[in-house]
């Protein structure tokens, strides 16, 4: 008897042609409707007034991108974002690390605090931590979208690294301190480095999860991609608000998916060295 035959029964001829029927009917249904979608954008808007503004793929809603400075102007909001991100991701890291083993510490009167901090940090906005730092630590906008996404991504990421810690076998630990390593250092040397392999996967969406919000920067006036982009569309008129967001979604997919296949290639690197 297989697995699958053991957590379910197998399905029958009917049931795998009605699961074939339901697939082929999603099917149809999701290509009509991006084909409305496109039909729809494609069709001229029709103002109020009476006025009528050409569709979404006219080419004249297309030239500005023949503008080097408007690609100039893209490229600093890229790097700004790129920038800001890669920073607070290494911050995260070790402040992940910190929450972690100020989670696990045996003394009450260090896990306490850190369990509270963490929670607190777990628990507040990221939009207002910008406000916060920007206005209270008197901070230029670049830090104060760093900061806020170091400690808000690195509270999540130490709950994460401390799961990993807790799954590990005790005898890992034991087997540290039986060949006279300091507790610091089984931790660090033993316990962190499996724990980190094993809670890869989440980390690196967390990693992209904190790209992504490095779009609220706007609220700090810091000129990331999101924030180019539309500052862009308002200059160049709302004609090109649908070109240059296209624009940013795509590069914003391209940067997520590199981000996930570099975590992937990680991942399976690991997996194969620890096998």
């Amino acid at each position: 008897m297989t697995q699958a035959n053991v957590l379910y029964d197998a399905p029958g001829p009917r049931a795998r042609a009605r699961s074939r029927v339901i697939s082929v009917v999603g099917v149809i249904a999701l290509a009509a409707l991006l084909g409305w979608v496109v039909w729809r954008l494609a069709q001229p808007q029709v103002a109020v007034n009476g006025n009528e503004t050409p569709g979404m793929f006219s080419p004249s809603r297309w030239d500005v991108l023949a503008y080097g400075e408007v690609w100039r102007y893209i490229v600093s909001g890229v790097w700004n974002t790129l920038r800001a991100a890669f920073t607070a991701m290494v911050g995260a890291m070790l402040v992940g690390m910190l929450f972690a083993f100020g989670r696990l510490a045996e003394r009450a009167w260090i896990r306490v605090p850190v369990t509270v901090v963490l929670e607190f940090f777990r628990g507040m906005p990221v939009l207002l931590m910008m406000l916060f730092i920007l206005l209270v630590a008197a901070t230029g906008a670049f830090w104060a979208v760093v900061i806020a996404l170091i400690v808000y991504n690195g509270a999540i990421i130490g709950e994460a690294l401390r799961a990993g810690i807790v799954a590990l076998n005790t005898g890992q630990r034991e087997a540290g301190l039986s060949i006279g390593l300091t507790p610091v250092r089984t931790r660090l040397m033993i316990e962190f480095p499996q724990a980190f392999t094993q809670m890869l996967p989440i980390i690196i969406a967390q990693m992209v999860v904190l790209l992504k919000d490095t779009s609220l920067g706007y609220i700090v006036a810091y000129p990331e991609l999101a924030s180019t982009v539309k500052n862009a569309s308002n200059f160049y008129g709302n004609g090109y608000m649908f070109t240059f967001w296209v624009v940013a979604v795509a590069i914003y997919l391209a940067i997520n998916l590199t981000v996930s296949w570099i975590g992937r290639r990680a991942a399976r690197m690991a997996a194969a060295r620890r096998a």
